[in-house]
């Protein structure tokens, strides 16, 4: 007996698409702010004198509140709308940007992003999970996340340009600021241009497990950071296995709930699952080099901040030609294959990465890093695709949550190994020099100690600094390449479609109840 074909989602129109653009503000903003603050963290010493300590927080808070509460917040959404939780986030982050703009004290300053990370916590996954529900076509799906990818990687790399750009002509608190307008326009439109999703069987909210959730994430992402920042230490260490063994009690609890906050058979299967590892990979890779990248262009080439955030925009060209492209071919043929191809492109730019030098031209690095970031956000809109479309759409905000974590988690763990990984090829470079502590520890200690030097010992300490980073990035591109080529590998071999079974036949067959419900009022 054969089944009968399933009829064709319908296709999005005009006012999906308008809607996919107004979502895109706060992804933009809330992409954006992860990094705006690069530029103004002088002019805030300046105002506000903060202690390391304070600047440090006033750095990292939003970041880590935000990683914390994406699975919280995905849940949320699942239960009492997306559209309504996006709503509640854009008034959340509108007011707490203007509270971080006019803020007095660092600890103010310091609250008020905590509470930006709460409001960007809740816009994360609200959008992606309402592409979900928009584009229920998956070639139409496909290009909206697409979309959804680049403006996420495009604000990252905005960030620092436009608070550079906003410095030259305003207060620090401006880039906080521009925040208010797009949150306000948001409240405006979203009422009449999303209409609301929200499951019809999700039970009651469990504090317990947002608690849960919220203390595993935050323990293993500052312990990855403080590993990348302090090289590794007993209380980093100690501070992973806390929050790993509190994530081990909040999955023991998500099985005995009848509407658990993360759907554990969900997870396991192999279209989600597996997309999931992809974009941590992804990530890992992404974040892990943009920090060499970053101080290659300031520290080894001697540029301005923003000279060299306008010039670590030159990448995202390929993006642009690359993403649609990508997307266009996986609708084709199997996107696995895509994906597995964008990890190659990608492996093929860090290799060409390793033979940079100190005096390597630039378009011939900026040609290693369009390589590699076009791979990369080809893969990562694939895996965010197959993710989405494996996870039935009432459990979509949830599916959201967990793919954000994925790539918090990745980036962070890149910052860390990568970073560790350069710093001790760095330290073994500068172990024959006559130099100090602080010198032989980073490249940044090396350019304050030049500058405190006679001029022939300062060149002869930069020289041999700077090729000593040089090598210690030649050695992090090799290592991404490595992450890269076992992910095409991985994308090649696991994700690939099989007979009798895709990513959406997957999600349907997890569904324990009917479709979403939805309203338009």
């Amino acid at each position: 007996m054969t089944t009968p074909a399933s009829p064709p989602a319908a296709l999005a129109g005009r006012r999906e698409w308008t809607a996919l653009g107004v979502l895109m503000l706060p992804l933009l903003l809330v992409s954006m702010d992860v990094s705006v603050l690069y530029f103004a963290i002088p002019f805030i010493g300046r105002d506000l004198a903060p202690t390391a300590t304070e600047q440090l927080w006033i750095l990292d808070v939003y970041g880590f509140v935000l990683a914390g509460l994406l699975i919280t917040m995905g849940a949320l959404g699942d239960r009492i709308g997306r559209r309504k939780l996006l709503l509640i986030g854009a008034a959340a982050f509108g007011a707490a940007s203007v509270a971080a703009a006019y803020a007095s004290t660092p600890e103010m300053l310091i609250a008020v992003r905590a509470l930006l990370g709460i409001g960007g916590a809740t816009l994360m996954p609200s959008t992606l999970a309402l592409i979900r529900n928009l584009f229920r076509d998956e070639g139409q799906r496909a290009k909206a996340i697409t979309l959804w990818t680049a403006v996420m990687t495009a604000g990252i790399s905005l960030g620092p340009v436009l608070s550079g750009l906003l410095l030259e002509h305003f207060w620090w608190g401006s880039v906080f600021l521009i925040n208010l307008p797009a949150m306000l326009l948001l409240i405006a439109l979203a009422p009449f241009l999303l209409p609301e999703f929200r499951s019809p069987s999700t039970g009651r909210f469990d504090l317990a497990s947002a608690a849960l959730s919220l203390a595993t994430v935050l323990p293993v992402i500052h312990g990855i950071k403080q590993l990348a920042k302090h090289g590794p230490e007993l209380v980093s260490f100690l501070t992973i296995a806390a929050g790993l063994l509190i994530g081990w009690l909040f999955l023991r609890r998500q099985r005995t709930l009848a509407h658990p906050m993360i759907d554990l058979v969900l997870l396991r299967q192999r279209m989600f699952g597996g997309a999931i590892l992809a974009n941590v990979i992804a990530m890992f890779a992404t974040i892990g080099f943009a920090v060499f990248f970053t101080q290659y262009l300031q520290s080894v080439r001697g540029m301005s901040p923003l000279e060299s955030a306008l010039w670590s925009l030159v990448p995202s060209a390929a993006v642009l030609v690359l993403a649609p492209l990508g997307a266009t071919l996986a609708a084709r043929v199997d996107r696995a294959y895509v994906m597995s191809g964008g990890f190659l492109l990608a492996c093929g730019g860090f290799l060409w990465l390793t033979q940079v030098a100190v005096d390597s031209a630039l378009w011939f690095v900026l040609t290693g890093c369009a390589l590699y970031a076009g791979g990369i956000v080809v893969a990562m809109t694939l895996a965010n695709e197959m993710a989405l479309g494996a996870a039935p759409p009432e459990r979509a905000g949830a599916a959201a949550a967990v793919v954000e974590s994925g790539t918090e988690f990745g980036g962070a763990l890149g910052m860390a190994i990568l970073g560790s990984v350069g710093a001790a090829v760095y330290t073994r470079g500068m172990d024959g020099t006559a130099a100090s502590a602080a010198v032989r520890e980073t490249l940044g200690g090396a350019l304050a100690e030049a500058a405190r030097l006679p001029h022939d010992q300062a060149v002869r300490l930069l020289a041999a600094a700077r090729e000593a980073f040089t090598d210690g990035l030649g050695l992090a591109a090799f290592g991404a390449a490595a992450m890269m080529l076992g992910a095409a590998v991985f994308s090649y071999t696991v994700l690939r479609r099989r007979k009798g079974s895709t990513g959406s036949e997957l999600g349907a067959a997890l569904a324990t109840s009917g479709a979403p419900t939805r309203s338009t009022g």
